[in-house]
């Protein structure tokens, strides 16, 4: 397995993509980004759609596309190692393009995605919910690691901090299904990519009901990216509604340091099983 190039960006490391002719990309997951012996989905993701918006420049030269929105069905979870994405072009518009991406290992199967791509807005929000969280972290944030146990894979390759008292699932206690923290890159600054990573970066929210810790695969996430990040921290919120049987959802915010919304995040999952 060869291993992306190290230029202390881990994420802009891990999105190399080479490609293959005909709409085909290769890219090489590793332990940077990984949640065990597995790729962390929202990097899945953020390669995917780097491959689709590659795909969709090149259908139009001139035009430098963001992703507006990305869906994707993860089918099973790819192993560290490389892979295949094969994209392609469904529609190219004059506001929007879409292109379908699907990521195979082995010429097996793993995710399949579409990407909306088009310009993401630079304009104020003519409305917006207000902020009612600390956009940066404050004094009494929690880091990922300890002394004790340093944070590895996902937790070692991003800046992630959580409020003292939320998550009480950190604190061996129980609570409602909600997750709060801050996340940046480590040697650059946020980007859309980055944002679609932070709708998916916290631990699951099942883990506050106790009982169950563990796996929790994705089965299908819907991300909505609304705006360029600003420089600095992005701000996570993530809540279910219901968890029913082996089921549960997510709904997620990710707010930059100027507190705008760049990014909302719907996602329904498994629960670990304990």
């Amino acid at each position: 397995m060869s291993a992306p190039a190290r230029t202390g960006r881990p994420f802009s490391d891990a999105l190399g993509i080479t490609p293959l002719g005909d709409g085909r990309f290769r890219a090489d997951l590793d332990e940077a980004w990984s949640i065990g012996a597995k790729a962390h989905g929202g990097l899945l993701m953020a390669v995917m759609t780097r491959a689709a918006i590659t795909r969709a420049a090149d259908g139009a030269p001139g035009t430098d596309p963001e992703p507006l929105v990305v869906a994707a069905d993860f089918l099973r979870a790819p192993d560290l190692g490389p892979v295949e994405l094969r994209t392609e072009v469904l529609k190219t518009g004059r506001t929007v393009s879409v292109v379908a991406v699907r990521l195979l290992q082995d010429e097996r199967l793993m995710l399949s995605a579409t990407v909306t791509a088009g310009t993401l807005p630079a304009d104020e929000p003519r409305w917006a919910e207000p902020v009612l969280h600390p956009s940066e972290p404050t004094a009494d944030a929690l880091g990922a690691g300890t002394p004790d146990r340093p944070a590895v894979g996902l937790a070692a390759a991003c800046d992630l901090r959580f409020p003292a008292d939320a998550n009480p699932f950190m604190r061996g206690e129980t609570g409602p299904p909600r997750m709060s923290g801050w996340v940046r890159p480590l040697g650059e600054e946020p980007d859309v990519l980055f944002a679609l990573l932070a709708g998916d970066v916290l631990a699951p929210t099942v883990f506050n009901l106790g009982g169950r810790f563990g796996w929790a695969p994705t089965i299908q996430l819907t991300a909505l990216l609304r705006g360029r990040p600003a420089p600095g921290w992005l701000r996570v919120d993530s809540e279910s509604r219901s968890v029913t049987g082996a089921f549960f959802d997510e709904d997620v915010s990710v707010v930059d340091s100027a507190g705008r919304l760049v990014c909302q995040a719907r996602q329904l999952a498994l629960a670990p099983k304990g």
